[in-house]
């Protein structure tokens, strides 16, 4: 499926009521835009984390209703145990995460999604946004494991073939 700017859709999101889907690489704001490009084309109901302080009057309904949720990253719960309780109130949840946390260069991915997915029972849908060839890549689903390295070796093995806008970040 062609986008707006030349994009295309390579592989299909299955169709199930709840998953997470991470989105790599993350390097540039310019991601949400694709992503939102994409969740309008397909007419995807998904949701996305962002910190609670964004959701303020007079975008916080915009916010919300482009699916986001509003997570306090201090709260004694944490992110990981709110979000598990998200997916276990919800018929139908689709969370769409970055893995690196920010769009700043980083190490190591942060591995909450993985027990996120481990904790709901819900399978990983990798994506990815490669700039380079306006490519969104949909991978099958991967099912979580008890050993999170090798869940995110697999994923990064789908992803790390993208190139992110800001190259340099990846």
């Amino acid at each position: 499926m062609k986008l707006l700017g030349g994009w295309t859709i390579h592989g299909e999101l299955p169709d199930i009521p709840k998953a997470i889907i991470p989105v790599a690489p993350h390097t540039s704001n310019w991601d949400f835009f694709v992503g939102l490009c994409v969740k309008l084309a397909l007419g995807l109901r998904v949701s996305f984390l962002g910190k609670h302080s964004i959701f303020v009057f007079p975008i916080r309904g915009l916010l919300t209703w482009l699916g986001g949720i509003p997570v306090k990253r201090d709260s004694a719960h944490g992110v990981v145990g709110q979000m598990v309780d998200e997916f276990a109130q919800r018929e139908q949840l689709v969370l769409v995460i970055a893995p690196e946390g920010t769009r700043s260069k980083v190490k190591e991915w942060k591995k909450g999604f993985l027990h996120i997915a481990l904790g709901a029972n819900v399978p990983l849908v990798p994506v990815s946004f490669c700039f380079k060839t306006r490519r969104i890549n949909i991978a099958d689903p991967i099912w979580p494991k008890e050993d999170v390295e090798q869940t995110l070796s697999e994923i990064k093995a789908f992803t790390d073939q993208a190139v992110g806008k800001r190259p340099e970040l990846q």
